[in-house]
């Protein structure tokens, strides 16, 4: 094994990977900052600026628990972990009693998978990154790893590298930044249960299986996302996350790009590593000081495929621009999560959903990607209203998901001033007609729909630009605070 700078050790079949890393020179007068493998150095790493313009990215469960594709992800958990009684009435009505967990390994062929036909359904979504699930809590991997034998893509089932088919389709065919998750424990792994009755205080579990797979992905694939999970109510200190992080940041391919995110260990999330997840599906509503990001899914009862799931089950075309819209105001990225079947395909109702996100991106992406979060985040006077801004261009985004019967809406945020301050409606040409109303606040006449807003009937956003004169006159001070 190689022990890195950083205090903690990288497999020692990437030994050769690590040191050429470690010998190339420092470019002339480009000083890096060198991260400690503690909490106060790490969390003063910026998150790099790629991941705050790209807006919205798909998350993907894909696992053995696509295979039963019963109740959720956690399949293996309710049916041996707490005993659930759907899951128990499943299994007797469907499968011999001496049918075990491992045994649905063989049945994830994939035998559907085209990750070329993926990479593209994605590049349609309007999305700019994916995550993938290499790992989930169930322990086997959608690679070949070295540290899962014999429960692993390439030696059960498929019998192919899921992850690197995926991440080679995505780079040759799209721009979408590719991620992968992690988890860090495994239910029934019995060297983790080992570690757990000991209190953890010991580390057989993170030391030859957990963090060994970790320095494996990120050598082979090299995530520019690293989405960790699942930390067993094991703290940071027993999986030397922040040992991982410092050559992660310092010394791995990926080390000026790579995103992370919040959940390295019991008490961590919310509050150390890269962006903030906070909790599944998080959507708070306001303006966070730290960049976070809205996991979430499509099915609302699960992340990975179910065969029970009922349409009434499934997030509307309507709610998913909400939730982006919501999101995107308030600082956040929408991650929004898809499950394929045990075979490899992505169900038609996710990709129609993907396809609709992207129609409606073509024409409203500008309000979306690269913006930022306004003073306001929604409107005073008309509920389901939602800003964001561009600065630079003097521009604010006001996003609202109903149109008004009469046509006219009312606006009672922005500040504007009569003949230096435009108002269009995104993917329409015209100018619009405006009435200022007291201090501050707006009454927006509505145009006839163009043939591109007919079609993405889901929500709608105003661009309300002030021209240049007005940012002389109202002088630096006020910067853009003055709309």
């Amino acid at each position: 094994m190689l022990v890195t700078s950083a205090g903690q050790w990288a497999p020692g079949n990437m030994l050769h990977l690590v040191v050429a890393l470690l010998l190339v020179p420092a470019l002339p007068g480009a000083a890096r900052v060198s991260y400690e493998p503690t909490w106060e150095s790490l969390d003063s790493r910026p998150i790099p600026d790629w991941f705050d313009e790209v807006k919205f990215g798909i998350f993907i469960h894909w696992g053995v628990f696509s295979v039963p594709s019963f109740g959720s992800e956690w399949f293996w958990w309710y049916w041996q972990g707490c005993k659930s009684d759907p899951y128990i009435n499943f299994m007797s009505k469907n499968y011999p009693p001496d049918f075990r967990y491992e045994d649905f390994g063989p049945l994830f062929t994939a035998e559907f998978y085209n990750p070329q036909q993926w990479a593209s359904i994605l590049k349609e979504s309007g999305a700019k990154y994916v995550v993938l699930t290499s790992k989930h809590h169930e322990g086997f991997t959608l690679w070949g790893s070295k540290f899962s034998w014999n429960w692993n893509s390439l030696d059960v089932g498929s019998k192919r590298d899921l992850v690197g088919e995926l991440a080679n389709a995505i780079r040759e065919n799209t721009d979408l930044h590719f991620g992968l998750y992690h988890s860090l424990f495994e239910w029934f792994n019995p060297l983790f249960l080992t570690d757990k009755n000991n209190d953890f205080q010991t580390s057989y579990f993170p030391n030859s299986k957990s963090m060994p797979e970790l320095y494996e992905i990120v050598m082979k694939y090299r995530p520019e996302i690293l989405w960790s999970d699942g930390d067993g109510d094991a703290p940071c200190t027993y999986w030397n996350t922040t040992g991982f992080l410092a050559w992660l940041y310092n010394e791995s391919p990926v080390k000026d790009i790579v995103v992370t995110n919040d959940r390295w260990g019991s008490g961590c999330i919310c509050k150390h590593g890269g962006y903030y997840t906070c909790s599944d599906r998080y959507n708070p509503g306001h303006l966070l000081p730290h960049k976070w990001e809205n996991c979430m899914t499509i099915d609302k009862r699960s992340w990975g495929y179910r065969r029970n799931a009922l349409i009434s089950e499934l997030l509307t075309i309507e709610e998913l621009i909400q939730e982006l819209v919501e999101t995107v105001s308030c600082g956040g990225n929408l991650l929004m999560n898809i499950g394929p079947t045990h075979d490899g395909r992505i169900p038609v109702v996710f990709e129609e959903r993907l396809k609709q996100m992207g129609t409606w991106l073509q024409v409203n992406g500008e309000a979306i990607y690269s913006t930022k979060p306004w003073r306001a985040q929604n409107d005073s006077v008309t509920p389901g209203v939602w800003y964001t801004c561009r600065p630079q261009e003097r521009s604010l985004y006001a996003l609202f998901l109903n149109w008004p019967t009469n046509w006219k809406i009312t606006l009672g945020e922005p500040r504007s001033w009569r003949g230096m301050t435009e108002v269009q409606l995104v993917g329409c040409q015209e100018k619009l007609k405006w009435l200022p109303i007291g201090e501050k606040g707006m009454i927006v006449s509505l145009p006839r729909l163009s043939p591109a807003q007919m079609a993405v009937r889901w929500g709608w956003a105003l661009k309300i630009t002030h021209l240049k004169e007005v940012v002389q006159a109202a002088g630096p001070q006020t910067k853009f605070d003055f709309l």
